[in-house]
């Protein structure tokens, strides 16, 4: 499955630089607001120890990690839900993403315009919820003036529809964002999967800071003290060192981290928060071809592992195989783990674990 990420933020709090230290593609970082025009897409490889040391023991023809896409798209302005700015066009390319990667500026510099003149992480955090809020309360009134037509003729599913969307509405006006609702499945299909409401994808404050408050300052201290929702990760980064790391090798980029008392990049804090976040694992295949990684949700069931592979995998799905990471790298080969019993035939109720190594028989 794929991860994309949107990356968001007001103008000039470091969502472009940002980008450019994950991404291999490079988006033109400006000061001044909507230097990004057209939303900029990055595949970013997950860093996985576990699959070099796979790979070591099967010696496939290719590695393939598993990756992430970032799109860092414009900066959103106070009155966007209306149009303001490039609002709109930015609003709806913020609906195609799995995760909102939320930048905000908690940093003083004179030399760096802020879009409001004042350095507030906190409202500055509650302008985009704001903006995000209006456009899905404007969703839901457009789908609710269209079900209740059909729930006066008296189709029970647009009943149901309509009392969730009702529910949500008040939701809403109430400041709340959809992330914040119980759900139920009809709640999921309905607010997720077809209206896609913003407010309702998880999301990652990411503190920029300057270099002299790479651990915490006065403002990263405000936001982390407003964030109450469970439902939401927040890190500290430096996008500013993180641009000079992106330029280092790895020996270099270690004593880099040292310097500066950290003990991972902000990418990899980044890429572990938008995991957590989604509820992501990894499993592995191994053969003489590719070692390859794979992304599932937690909770996973053997033939939707399979289905992620091809979908054929998922129809046919007969049984799978399947030996533990540790197992793998400790008794060296499949055969050596099948004769010490530590691969495992598993049917279709099996839910996949994080490091599993699988393969899958299927019928065609």
């Amino acid at each position: 499955m794929g991860l994309r990420c949107g990356i968001v933020g007001l103008p000039n709090v470091g969502k472009s630089t940002l980008f450019n230290c994950l991404s291999s593609a490079k988006a033109e970082a400006a000061n001044y607001p909507f230097c990004t025009i057209e939303p900029n897409v990055g595949v970013i490889t997950v860093p996985d120890e576990r699959i070099h040391k796979l790979a070591a023991l099967v010696h496939p023809q290719r590695i393939t990690p598993t990756v992430i896409e970032f799109v860092d798209i414009a900066g959103l302005v106070k009155g966007a839900s209306k149009g303001e700015g490039l609002g709109n066009k930015f609003l709806a390319n913020i609906r195609e993403v799995d995760a909102i990667v939320h930048v905000i500026r908690c940093f003083e510099d004179e030399n760096i315009a802020h879009v409001d003149g004042t350095i507030d992480p906190v409202a500055d955090k509650e302008i985009i919820e704001t903006e995000l809020q209006l456009k899905d309360l404007e969703t839901i009134e457009k789908r609710i003036l269209k079900t209740e037509k059909t729930a006066k003729s008296g189709e029970a599913s647009a009943k149901k529809d309509l009392a969730i969307l009702e529910k949500a509405k008040t939701h809403l006006e109430g400041g709340q964002s959809i992330r914040t609702m119980e759900f139920g499945a009809p709640e999921i299909q309905l607010l997720k999967k077809e209206l896609q409401l913003l407010t309702a994808k998880p999301e990652i404050y990411v503190a920029n800071v300057d270099e002299a408050s790479i651990h915490e300052n006065i403002y990263t201290r405000q936001l982390r003290e407003s964030i109450t929702d469970p439902n939401r990760e927040i890190i500290t980064l430096c996008a500013s060192l993180e641009a000079q790391m992106a330029e280092l090798d790895d020996e270099d980029k270690q004593l880099f981290l040292q310097e500066y008392g950290l003990k991972e990049s902000g990418l990899i804090k980044l890429i572990h928060a938008s995991y957590h976040i989604l509820d992501l694992i990894t499993f592995f295949t191994a053969g003489e071809k590719e070692v390859r990684a794979w992304t599932v949700r937690k909770g996973s069931k053997a033939p939707q592992a399979a289905g992620v592979i091809h979908s054929d995998f998922e129809r046919g799905f007969i049984r799978a195989e399947v030996i533990k990471i540790d197992d793998y790298l400790q008794y060296k080969s499949e055969n050596a783990c099948k004769e010490a019993g530590k691969l495992f035939v598993e049917g279709k109720d099996y839910i996949v674990r994080d490091g599993d190594v699988m393969f899958f028989r299927f019928n065609v």
